[in-house]
């Protein structure tokens, strides 16, 4: 054992000095419109078409279409899809509509899911093949835009030339457990992902946000549209992948409170909202979910468990490793309302990411298939449509 704990030190202390390093010199060339230098008008006024893809989002959907409404930018509509809704997401699309000036609100209600789609990319698909704009924004049925969050998105995204660009919401949280285990969720993307590097076209990271993912119209029909993706559970993610491996200019920015939505509740809410998609990200393969569990398992507890059990010099790594981690954790509570002092409950959230990773990889291997917003996709057709 105690060959282990020398073994594992260092490994783990310089993967996440690494990490850290990599972090501190990137995470600061990421733009933030919401700064003062960002309050502009993008030059030509191009049209924007919001579409706000909801199935059964009555108690969200109303907020959310009024504050789109209210945005200080002229040339835009918004085409909300309410897509097989059993409660009254429909009629307060419609009610907002009649009183909407200009006929901004358009509603299209979908009533059959065809074979072959998911029902969101399908959606938003639908409502893409009716936009009249320049630049496409997908969102979700749950956030809350401030009046310049759109306005200030297409200046930056004129100015860069970008052709795709994701603002990255304010997470709302109101209890510990959410705020416990985004915190995680945010640790393990810096790991994971490098965010600071989509922009650099050399790069394969790329980038998508649901709640946020804004492309110029001729580039969403040049990388083949939701079409492309009518059966990947990941379509936010895998907009992005299929913009980057296209060439195109792929920009994300910070905006504050801009964008805001609350993912979740509690962190049980965290580990359902996370359960549908696990699996897919693992490829719907159990093996590398497994081994998953396992990686995470090992850099994100073995730090605790080094320090505490190693003996003296030993100990080096683990303290590094915990060094990193906390100072991330420091970083992050600079762009969230995640105090830094989370870190204390890194162990506890790791273990739910773990057992989210294995209730996903379990329950769709045992359904043969994911339940989403009370639609059934077999396992075999989403192994198939993944991009």
């Amino acid at each position: 054992m105690n060959y282990f704990y020398w073994i594992a030190g260092p490994i783990l202390g310089l993967a996440w000095i690494w990490r850290l390093l990599d972090a501190a010199i990137g995470v600061p060339k990421i733009a933030d419109i919401s700064l003062p230098q960002s309050n502009r008008v993008p030059p030509h006024n191009p049209k924007i078409s919001i579409v706000v893809p909801a199935c059964n989002e009555e108690p969200a959907i109303e907020a959310t279409l009024t504050r789109l409404l209210a945005l200080d930018y002229e040339n835009f509509e918004v085409i909300a899809v309410d897509d097989r809704s059993t409660d009254h997401t429909g009629h307060v699309m419609e009610r907002i509509a009649a009183a909407a000036p200009h006929a901004q609100l358009k509603v299209i209600r979908i009533t059959e899911l065809p074979a072959g789609w998911m029902g969101k990319p399908h959606a938003m698909w639908n409502a893409a093949n009716q936009a009249t704009g320049e630049w496409l924004l997908f969102t979700d049925a749950d956030v809350l835009f401030k009046p310049d969050s759109v306005r200030r998105a297409l200046a930056y995204a004129e100015a860069e030339a970008a052709d795709h660009l994701v603002l990255f919401p304010r997470m709302i949280m109101k209890r510990s457990g959410e705020k416990m285990m985004i915190a995680f969720f945010q640790t393990l993307f810096v790991f994971g992902h490098r965010p600071w590097k989509v922009a650099d076209p050399k790069t394969k990271d790329h980038i998508g946000v649901g709640a946020f993912n804004m492309i110029r119209r001729t580039v969403y029909d040049s990388v083949g549209t939701f079409a492309a993706l009518r059966f990947e559970v990941l379509d936010d993610m895998k907009l992005g992948k299929m913009v980057k491996n296209a060439g195109y200019a792929q920009r994300n920015v910070f905006g504050a409170d801009l964008i805001s939505i609350r993912w979740a509740k509690g962190a049980m809410g965290v580990v359902d909202n996370l359960t549908k998609n696990f699996f897919a990200i693992m490829s719907f393969q159990w093996p590398r979910a497994l081994a998953s569990c396992v990686a995470l398992a090992f850099l994100n507890l073995m730090p605790f468990v080094g320090i505490a059990f190693a003996h003296g010099w030993a100990r080096t790594g683990y303290a590094i490793a915990l060094f990193s981690m906390f100072s991330i954790y420091v970083g992050m509570s600079t762009k969230s309302d995640i105090p830094s002092y989370y870190f204390i409950l890194h162990p506890i959230s790791t273990a739910l990411f773990v057992y989210t990773m294995l209730r996903s990889t379990f329950l769709t291997l045992g359904r043969g298939g994911v339940v989403w917003r009370g639609t059934f996709y077999p396992l075999d057709d989403l192994r198939k449509g993944m991009v």
